[in-house]
Formats: C-alpha cells, sequence, structure tokens
C-alpha cells in the first residue's frame, strides 16, 4: 500500500465538518491515496499552492468564503487541476453552477464509498490521457461534430445555449437529462454529450424504455443469465454492461416501471449491476444521459415516477426546443439534410427554389426536426434531381398541421366513444383498442394529443398500431 501511495499524485481535501473529513480521508486512504485535509478556504488556498495536487475535493459550503469563488481562484492558479464539487442534497443548483465553472464532476450528499472513489479515479484517469507540457487544457470546442449532423445543426439562440452547455458538461460525469417534444433531436444531443467526453472512444449504448416490454426492460438493461427465466438460453449482458467505459442513453426515461425504477435507482449510487438470475453483481463505469418528451416533474407528481430517482438523474437539465422556435434553422438543416441524401441516393440537387424556402419556413411542423427530414428524404427519393419546386413536395404539405405523406399511421375508422356497458364482453385487449381509436378520432387523429389525455407517451400508441396493422387489420 505505501509503494502504490508514493507514486499516487496528491488529493487535496477541502471540508470543514472534521467528521466528513475523517470519513473521505479513510476511504481516500485505503484506496491507496496521498490526502491533505483543510478546513477553511483560506487554509485550502495554501494547501493548494504549495502541494498543487492533482484532485482537489471542494465542499461548496464553506465558513469562510464561497467555494465557488474559491473554485475559480484554484482553476485560474492551475487550469488543469480536476475539481469535485461536493454539495448537500438540497443544492444541486450549485453543483451545476459549478460544472458550468470549471469543475471536473460533483457529488451530493449523501454518497457511498464506490461513487466517491469513481469520481476519483475518473478525474485522474483524464488527467493521464492529457498532454504532458504545461499548456492549459483546451476546452471542448462549443460547435460540436457529429457523424449525422443534419437534425443537430443550427445558428439561432436556442441552438447555440445548447451547444455552449453541452461543451460546458460533456467532459464530467454529471448526468444529463433532455427534455423535449418527439422528433427534436433528443438522442443527437446524448451522442454530442458522448462525442465530446472523456470517453468518446467508449461504446455509446441508447436503449428506448418505451418500446420494449416491461417484463423484458430489466433483462435489457441489467442482461441475464442462463436459464435465469423461460427462454434465456444463454447468458445476456445488459445495455448497463455493454456501455462500460462510456455512455449508456435511456430514452423515455419516465415510461420505466416503478420496480426497475428501484434497480435504477441502485445502479446510480453504487455502480454496479446484477444480471437477472446472477448471485453477484458487477461493477461498471457508466455515464448516464436520459430523456423523455414527457414533463418528468408531472410525472414525480402522478407517482408515476420516483421523486428520489428524478433527483438523481435531474442534474444537468437540457431542453431540446421545437423546431417552431428555432428561428432559421428550418432552411439550415433543410439544406443540410438535401446534400446527404443526394450523396446517398447518387443525385445531383442545386438547392431550393425560394418558395419552397419560404413555406418550409413558415411551416409549424409539429413533427419537429423528424418531420423535416422525412420530407427532405422524400424529396430526394421521389424526384430526379435540380432546384426543388413547390410541386416536389409531398402532397398537402402546404396545409396548415403535418403532412400526410409522413403523418402517422391512420387509425382504423372509430366509433362514436362508448359508455361502460358497451365494453361488458370485450377483451381488455378490445377495450384498450375501442378507447384508443376513439381518443383518437376526437382529436383529429393526432397522435401526440391523444397520447396526452390517455396519459401515455405517443411511441406506446405508434406501438400499439403497429401491432393491430401486423394482425391483419
Amino acid at each position: 500500500m505505501k509503494a502504490a501511495s508514493a507514486v499516487r499524485p496528491p488529493i487535496l481535501l477541502i471540508e470543514d465538518t472534521l467528521s466528513l473529513q475523517l470519513v473521505y480521508r479513510s476511504v481516500l486512504s485505503s484506496a491507496g491515496f496521498r490526502v491533505s485535509v483543510a478546513g477553511t478556504a483560506a487554509e485550502g488556498l495554501t494547501q493548494f499552492q504549495s502541494l498543487n495536487p492533482a484532485v482537489v475535493l471542494l465542499d461548496l459550503v464553506l465558513p469562510d468564503r464561497d467555494g465557488l469563488a474559491l473554485m475559480q481562484d484554484l482553476l485560474a492558479l492551475q487550469p488543469e487541476t480536476s475539481i469535485i464539487a461536493i454539495t448537500a442534497n438540497g443544492s444541486v443548483n450549485r453543483a451545476v453552477e459549478a460544472m458550468r465553472a470549471g469543475a471536473h464532476d460533483f457529488l451530493v450528499k449523501p454518497f457511498d464509498d464506490n461513487r466517491f472513489l469513481s469520481a476519483v479515479q475518473n478525474a485522474l484517469a483524464e488527467r493521464a490521457q492529457r498532454p504532458k507540457d504545461n499548456a492549459p487544457v483546451v476546452p471542448p470546442p462549443e460547435r460540436l461534430t457529429l457523424t449525422d449532423t443534419s437534425g443537430f445543426i443550427g445558428s439561432s439562440p436556442a441552438m447555440e445555449r445548447i451547444h455552449s452547455t453541452i461543451a460546458s458538461v460533456a467532459r464530467s460525469m454529471a448526468t444529463v437529462f433532455i427534455t423535449g417534444e418527439s422528433g427534436t433531436g433528443k438522442e443527437l444531443c446524448a451522442l454530442a454529450v458522448h462525442a465530446n467526453s472523456a470517453r468518446a472512444n467508449g461504446p455509446f449504448i441508447a436503449l428506448n424504455c418505451g418500446a420494449i416490454p416491461q417484463d423484458l426492460l430489466e433483462s435489457e438493461v441489467f442482461g441475464h443469465m442462463k436459464g435465469s427465466f423461460t427462454g434465456a438460453i444463454s447468458d445476456k449482458p445488459g445495455a448497463a454492461a455493454a456501455a462500460d467505459g462510456g455512455t449508456l442513453f435511456l430514452d423515455e426515461i419516465c415510461e420505466m416501471a416503478p420496480a426497475l425504477q428501484t434497480k435504477l435507482l441502485r445502479f446510480l449510487q453504487t455502480s454496479t449491476v446484477q444480471p437477472v438470475g446472477a448471485t453477484r453483481p458487477k461493477k461498471v463505469n457508466v455515464r448516464i444521459v436520459c430523456a423523455t418528451n414527457r414533463d418528468p416533474l408531472d410525472a414525480v407528481r402522478r407517482g408515476h415516477f420516483r421523486e428520489d430517482l428524478y433527483y438523481r438523474l435531474f442534474v444537468v437539465p437540457i431542453h431540446m426546443p421545437p423546431l417552431r422556435d428555432r428561428n432559421g434553422d428550418v432552411i439550415e438543416i433543410a439544406e443540410a439534410a438535401l446534400r446527404r441524401f443526394a450523396d446517398e441516393e447518387g443525385r445531383l440537387f442545386l438547392g431550393f427554389d425560394p418558395a419552397v424556402q419560404d413555406l418550409l419556413s413558415r411551416l409549424p411542423w409539429p413533427g419537429n426536426v423528424r418531420q423535416l427530414l422525412n420530407v427532405i428524404r422524400n424529396v430526394v427519393v421521389l424526384n430526379p434531381g435540380g432546384w426543388v419546386t413547390l410541386e416536389m413536395l409531398p402532397p398537402g404539405l402546404s396545409e396548415e398541421g403535418s403532412t400526410p405523406a409522413i403523418a402517422a399511421p391512420s387509425p382504423a375508422p372509430a366509433a362514436d366513444p362508448l359508455p361502460l356497458d358497451g365494453l361488458v364482453g370485450m377483451t381488455l385487449a378490445e377495450a384498450e383498442r375501442r378507447l384508443i381509436e376513439a381518443t383518437l378520432a376526437q382529436h383529429g387523429g393526432s397522435v401526440p394529443r391523444a397520447a396526452r389525455v390517455l396519459d401515455v407517451s405517443p411511441s406506446t400508441l405508434y406501438r400499439k398500431m403497429e401491432s393491430w396493422r401486423k394482425d391483419g387489420d
């Protein structure tokens, strides 16, 4: 242990509570780290200048000075230092401020030993990958580059703010919670966080919690062992284990069943996974990014989403704005998509006719970026090339609302809403279908509006409608 400690860079702990000083120091020393402790900001600054520590664990509430102000002074003296902010459970906003001001990571009290040590080890691992010269670390660029950028470009103020936020938080371990309507590019946002992080060379595993039956979701997230249930013919690593060393993106997180929410919370607290049927947990190093098209706080109020899990996940919120609120981005996205799709199809398109640009700019785009991309794909596939004119656009695009050519599949003709006794004698599946069809008919076939009334995600309705079609209806 002494030999290991001798080669490890020093760690400075700035914490004014004596009992916590003893606990944190004990955990770090047991893991082989050299630790120096300061109880005030002034003492911490003095030790920082003499020790030049690799990592600083900094409580944001100190008796003689604001922790954020001290952090800025420390980074001004040594920009390459990794600072891990520590804050109480009710001060998450302070931790987010610290991340934006340059903190590498943060811990919210109370936290367990595994989370504590993981934060320190990740900070040291990233430090080891940096160039060996004394130049300050260059921050990530605020303009982000992805393999598929057509849905995540735009120079509107709303998108500039998102690029700036991602650039600030990507290299931390902080959980990112992305909200926004369907089709706004939440997964592309998650990819941007991953691509600009120290985990960019690791896996990016995406899992849609609303697209997987609830009885299979636990196996998909945490894996299972051979023979653990009927049909488990071999061991299967779950998404959490597959994302080890990288990022796990949980889309439609609010659709997760309560029982699995409990297990996800434990995973976040311990950084361990236990496959279904396994007797021992396995430690993994995963950064969580999640997303939902619902209001997560409303889901908490309704009892559909655990409050403690919400506060554990909702650390750095990013809201993807609807396309209608991204002034000027429509044409920028459309032009990028036209170039990409034309290249894929081997066709030459020169651009958009002014009348087309005017129409695309005025439409409300209820399906957001996804709908716009589908329109451009439709144009490229069905036309030989040249300038895109109004005649090349899908029929009905000039009408208010969504495009028939790319709209959600129309449900079967629905009868008038049934009284309760009209449902008697039906199977549960039949009654559910009648209710969904009646709600869709009442809202003009709009899946998002019907989903809000029924308090489910739009993807749930799309899946059910698709299953009805597959059954031959």
